[in-house]
């Protein structure tokens, strides 16, 4: 008999609810409760289905002379039925392959149970059977899942596996069977950390880590993620220290393991997506965020400032009643800064640009849609240059009518070729702490409403009013 598809926060009988569960697998508006918001529904694809894979998933690992010489944890000792602790066994295995200057460690469907961590030596891989991010149903027949069990409390502890130079994750997801629900949650170390250059992740999915994946506290270059998917209840990715450019595809952070009111409102207000201090060149591509409290927080460590170009990477809303935020700058290298384009946005606001920020935030063909508490859709109070070209905007001033959907309190703004769609609201509000701003050549669905306090330092014209 088919399980029966659960509505949001509707109570379950069936057993082990802990554990992944296909039949919870909802449309993202449904669990929201926000279908009456309209075009709001635009701004990231429905998702549905049991399995969801990468745009483009990679090859999978080459090896010098074949699989026939792949190593396989099943041949040191793993059981992989979710009851012995497999730590040891998988550690004797990639071992080896270190020994033997780097190779694949196969890990063939089943429960891996790890109660302690796992480090992967320099070049090589651990390789599961999933050639896509799975949403890593339990069971012996869905896959490669490792059962993460260790850590448990401790936050700033050991990570449950750790990359050597040139190691790699491949084709497998990962468990936190103690992980509490609703709340609070379990706090664990970092499920992932790179420790050396060129750390590599491909088609793996965490499905509910309370720390993800941290290629930050190490200094390291060129890391390669394509195909991450998960609920990370604090962090999902974190980026610092990366001397040499990274390359993040495909992450897609949302509720594939449970779909409940409380733990919604939890992530919604406290956690964050993507963190990215000091990275030397980021290249990102297809990335989603939801029901975190930010989607993107750009941020100024110890070791410097992000540069970072993501192309069609949005970030939506969070559990009704929160206030979200897409995309927060708190710092960025002042040559290039941040740059999205063909990006889709949600929050209340959905940018905030921080007063320590004083390099370039660029928009490009950008959509932001407001959710029933956005008014400001950006707020910028950086010393730096924002620019919106070839954006839109759609539904703010949901609570303060007075709002404008950009307000530039600080620093320099630029909006040309964009569409303010709403009728009557204002568009741009231009404080007397500005420096300068050019808003020209747009379209507004109604009167231009336009406020100034800086006089001739703002160039206002060729708006179109309709």
């Amino acid at each position: 008999m088919p399980k029966k598809q659960l509505r949001s926060g509707e109570a379950t009988n069936l057993p082990n609810d802990n554990r992944p569960d296909a039949g919870r697998f909802l449309p993202r508006r449904h669990f929201l409760g926000t279908a009456a918001i309209g075009m709001a529904g635009l701004a990231a694809p429905m998702m549905g289905g049991v399995g969801l894979a990468s745009a483009a998933a990679p090859m999978e690992p080459a090896s010098g002379t074949g699989p026939e010489n792949y190593l396989n944890v099943r041949q040191f000792g793993a059981r992989g039925n979710g009851k012995v602790d497999d730590t040891a066994a998988i550690q004797k295995a990639l071992d080896a392959a270190g020994k033997q200057g780097g190779n694949v460690v196969l890990l063939p469907r089943g429960e891996y149970l790890v109660g302690g961590s796992l480090h992967v030596p320099n070049d090589v891989t651990l390789q599961g059977v999933f050639r896509s991010p799975n949403r890593g149903n339990s069971g012996q027949d869905k896959g490669s899942l490792l059962l993460a069990t260790g850590g448990k409390g401790k936050p700033d502890g050991t990570p449950l596996i750790s990359l050597g130079q040139n190691g790699t994750l491949y084709g497998l997801a990962v468990y936190y069977p103690e992980q509490t629900c609703p709340e609070p949650p379990v706090e664990y170390p970092w499920t992932v950390r790179q420790l050396a250059d060129n750390g590599s992740l491909v088609n793996v999915t965490l499905l509910n880590p309370w720390q993800g994946v941290d290629f930050g506290t190490v200094t390291g270059g060129r890391h390669y993620i394509h195909g991450l998917y998960g609920q990370p209840l604090k962090t999902g990715l974190f980026i610092d220290k990366c001397e040499d450019v990274g390359r993040v595809a495909d992450v897609h952070f949302w509720p594939f393991w449970k779909i409940n009111t409380q733990l919604m409102e939890f992530t919604s207000t406290h956690a964050t997506a993507f963190l990215i201090g000091r990275t030397d060149w980021e290249y990102m591509f297809n990335c989603f965020a939801i029901c975190h409290k930010i989607g993107y927080h750009f941020v100024r460590t110890p070791s410097g400032a992000p540069n970072v170009v993501l192309t069609q990477c949005g970030s939506d809303e969070g559990s009704p009643g929160t206030r979200s935020i897409s995309v927060r700058v708190d710092g960025n290298q002042s040559h290039a800064g941040i740059s999205f384009v063909n990006g889709q946005f949600m929050g209340a606001p959905s940018i905030e640009v921080g007063a320590a920020n004083a390099g370039p935030v660029k928009f490009a063909n950008c959509g932001f849609w407001g959710g029933p508490l956005t008014d400001a859709m950006a707020n910028l109070d950086g010393s730096g240059q924002t620019i919106f070209t070839g954006c839109h905007f759609i539904s703010w001033a949901q609570q303060d009518k007075s709002a404008p959907a950009i307000r530039l309190r600080r620093g320099r703004l630029i909006v040309n070729g964009c569409q303010f769609m709403d009728a009557g609201s204002r568009q741009v509000a231009i404080e007397r702490g500005a420096t300068a701003a050019v808003v020209v050549a747009n379209s507004f669905c109604g009167p231009d409403r336009i406020s100034n306090a800086i006089g001739a330092k703002a160039q206002i014209g060729m708006n179109s009013l309709t």
